[in-house]
C-alpha cells in the first residue's frame, strides 16, 4: 500500500508540471500583458514599466516559470490586484464555506441516490419504476436557475423557513441555518441524474449469477441488496462521486453568488470579473492539485470496499 502511494505521488509530478507550464503559458502569452490592466488605461510608458518591473514581467521567461513554481510549492502568491489581500488567505477563508456546503450536500446526495437506486432497480419494470424514471427526467430537464429563484422566492421569502441569504461566523450556524437551502436545492437538481446511474450500475448487478446464487441459500433480500449488490456496484459509484468533488468546488459559484455565501466558486467569478490573475491561478492549479489527490483516493477505496482489487 505505501509503496503504491508512494509510486503514484511520483507519477502526478508530471503530470503537475504539466498543469503548471499549461497555466504559466495561458496566463502569460495568451492572456496578454497583466501591467497594462493593473497600470490603468490613462497610465504612460514608465508606469508600465515599473509594474512589469514589480510584478517580474521584465525578467526573462524561464526566470518568471521558476517564481511561478516557487509561489505554488510556498503557496504564496503575492497579493490579489484587486483587494490587496494575500492570495493565500483568500483561499483559506473562502474554503471554510465551501467545504461547509459541499462535505454534507455529497453525503446526503449520495446516500439517497444510491438508497434509492437499489430500492427501484429491485422494482425494474414496475409502475414504481416507471414512475421515478419520469419524474428524474422531468427534474434534470429543469434549469438549476429556476430551483433557486422557485425555493428562494418560496421557502425562504414566502414561508421564511430559511433565510434568503447571507452567512454568519459559526459552524453550526452556517450549516444548519444558511447552509440548509443552498443544500436543499443543489440535492433536488443532483439526485436525479445519480440516482438514473446509480440503477443502471445496480441493475448491471442485479441479474448476474451470484445474486440467484444468494437467494437460492435463503439470504434475505435485505442481505443480498445491501452487502452483496452494493459492494459490488460500488466502484463505479465511487468513480462517479469522487470525480465530482473538485468540480463541485468550482460548480457551485451560482449557489454561492445566489446566496452570498463567500465560497471558492463565487470568488473565481470575482476574479474574473475583476481579471484578477493571481487568484486565478492559484485556485486553477490547486483544483488540479485537488483532482489528482481525490484520483489517488478513489484507488485506495476501490481496494477498501472490494479487496480483490490488487492496487499496483
Amino acid at each position: 500500500m505505501t509503496a503504491y502511494i508512494l509510486r503514484r505521488l511520483w507519477q502526478m509530478l508530471p503530470t503537475m508540471l504539466g498543469v503548471i507550464l499549461l497555466v504559466f503559458l495561458l496566463f502569460n502569452w495568451v492572456g496578454g500583458d497583466p501591467s497594462y490592466i493593473l497600470a490603468g488605461k490613462m497610465s504612460n510608458a514608465e508606469q508600465i514599466a515599473n509594474v512589469r518591473k514589480q510584478l517580474g514581467l521584465d525578467e526573462p521567461y524561464y526566470v518568471q516559470l521558476w517564481i511561478f513554481v516557487k509561489q505554488i510549492v510556498s503557496f504564496d502568491f503575492g497579493a490579489s490586484w484587486s483587494t490587496g489581500e494575500a492570495v493565500s488567505s483568500i483561499i483559506m477563508s473562502r474554503l471554510g464555506p465551501s467545504l461547509t456546503v459541499l462535505i454534507p450536500l455529497t453525503i446526503l446526495e449520495t446516500f439517497f441516490a444510491v438508497a434509492l437506486a437499489l430500492g427501484i432497480a429491485f422494482l425494474r419494470g414496475s409502475l414504481t419504476d416507471r414512475a421515478v424514471m419520469i419524474a428524474c427526467t422531468v427534474s434534470m430537464s429543469i434549469s438549476i436557475l429556476v430551483y433557486i429563484i422557485v425555493f428562494q422566492y418560496w421557502l425562504a421569502y414566502k414561508l421564511s423557513l430559511f433565510p434568503v441569504q447571507g452567512w454568519g461566523h459559526g459552524f453550526v450556524e452556517n450549516l444548519f441555518k444558511f447552509s440548509a437551502l443552498p443544500i436543499l436545492i443543489v440535492l433536488a437538481v443532483g439526485i436525479a441524474p445519480n440516482l438514473r446511474l446509480f440503477r443502471t450500475f445496480v441493475l448491471d448487478e442485479v441479474n448476474q449469477d451470484y445474486v440467484r446464487t444468494a437467494r437460492a441459500k435463503g439470504l434475505s433480500e435485505r442481505r443480498i441488496v445491501w452487502v452483496h449488490v452494493l459492494r459490488n456496484a460500488a466502484i463505479p459509484m465511487i468513480t462517479n462521486v469522487m470525480s465530482n468533488l473538485p468540480a463541485l468546488l468550482i460548480g457551485a459559484f451560482l449557489i454561492e453568488r445566489f446566496f452570498s455565501i463567500p465560497g471558492i466558486g463565487r470568488e473565481v467569478i470575482l476574479a474574473v470579473e475583476r481579471s484578477d490573475f493571481p487568484v486565478i491561478k492559484a485556485i486553477t492549479v490547486y483544483v488540479a492539485a485537488a483532482t489528482m489527490f481525490f484520483n489517488l483516493l478513489t484507488d485506495l477505496m476501490y481496494q477498501a470496499v472490494d479487496p480483490r482489487v490488487q492496487l499496483k
